[in-house]
Order: structure tokens, then C-alpha cells, then sequence
């Protein structure tokens, strides 16, 4: 098990709404793409079109209900987590992408009222142990329900592929 008490994030938020599906997170004329760092030169490239351009190591997206609606493809979470964003936070997550982000070592935290006292630019911090999103810039606080241990060492490995090869390598 690893110590992730410091298992904190911060970054600049980057707002949408709900039901944004994988569609406008990835467009899906970019399915053929594998190379995952080309797959986030087309982050919310219909919607955002400067997303790429200005998004910075660890920004964090922030959005309403149903983030991550669509289709089922892992290209959606990749493409955010290789253009930088540390941690998608929404009201509410479609389970497929939620899942699938965690995968990939992607941060997919639900707070419920997190987009509508969250502004485009603000600073948040998150405790991933603790449980805590701090919107810095508005000086609120927001709670959700912490991670498993499971969970938290799987991220801190940077996913589900990493964790598991490191736990068959402890096993031999």
C-alpha cells in the first residue's frame, strides 16, 4: 500500500456543462488515432477550440452532470490526461468513462454543486485522501466521498495496466 496522504492536486479550471459527451471530449473522426499524445492535440477541439493551446500541465476540468456520456471509448479520458489535466471534477459521471479514467490514472471526482460555484480560471486544490476540493479563488470548500485504498494505490501508479504489473512483479 502506498502513502498517498499527500496525494494532493491543483490546477486552473477549464468549465463545461452537462451531458458533455466523448464526442465533444475527443472527436471521433480521431478513433483511428493510437498514439495518445496526437489524441490530446484534439482535446474539445470542436467546443474549445484553444483548450489545447492554453491548457497547462495539471488544470483541472470541472463540469456539470453527466460528464463523459457517449460512447464507451477510452480515446475521450486518454486524450484529457495527455494534454495535461490532472482531474476531471463533475456533478455526476458517465460510469463508462468514469471507470475508464480511473484506469488510466485519470482523477474523475464527483461533487455535487461543484459547477455552478466553480468559475472558467479559478484555482482548485483537491485531497484525494481527505476527500476536499478547495476552490481557492472563491475560498469554498466541497466534500466528496474519498476513494477506496484499492482505488488510491491503483491512481498513484497511474493506473489499473501499471498497478497490476507492479503487483505480478511483487508476487514473483
Amino acid at each position: 500500500m502506498k502513502d498517498c496522504s499527500l496525494f494532493i492536486v491543483s490546477g486552473k479550471v477549464w468549465t463545461f456543462g452537462d451531458n458533455c459527451d466523448t464526442g465533444q471530449i475527443v472527436p471521433g473522426r480521431y478513433i483511428p488515432v493510437t498514439d495518445s499524445h496526437e489524441l490530446a492535440k484534439h482535446a474539445f477541439e470542436d467546443v474549445a477550440p484553444n483548450f489545447v493551446k492554453e491548457v497547462q500541465k495539471g488544470d483541472i476540468v470541472v463540469a456539470g452532470t453527466n460528464f463523459g456520456c457517449g460512447s464507451s471509448r477510452e480515446h475521450a479520458p486518454k486524450a484529457l490526461k495527455f494534454a495535461g489535466v490532472s482531474a476531471v471534477v463533475a456533478e455526476s459521471f458517465a460510469r463508462i468513462f468514469y471507470r475508464n479514467a480511473l484506469n488510466i490514472g485519470l482523477l474523475a471526482i464527483p461533487v455535487f454543486g461543484i459547477r455552478k460555484e466553480t468559475k472558467q480560471g479559478d484555482l482548485l486544490e483537491i485531497d484525494v485522501t481527505r476527500g476536499i476540493v478547495k476552490n481557492c479563488t472563491r475560498n469554498k470548500t466541497f466534500k466528496f466521498v474519498p476513494y477506496d485504498q484499492f482505488i488510491i494505490d491503483m491512481l498513484a501508479e497511474g493506473g489499473i495496466t501499471k498497478y497490476t504489473l507492479k503487483m505480478l512483479e511483487k508476487n514473483d
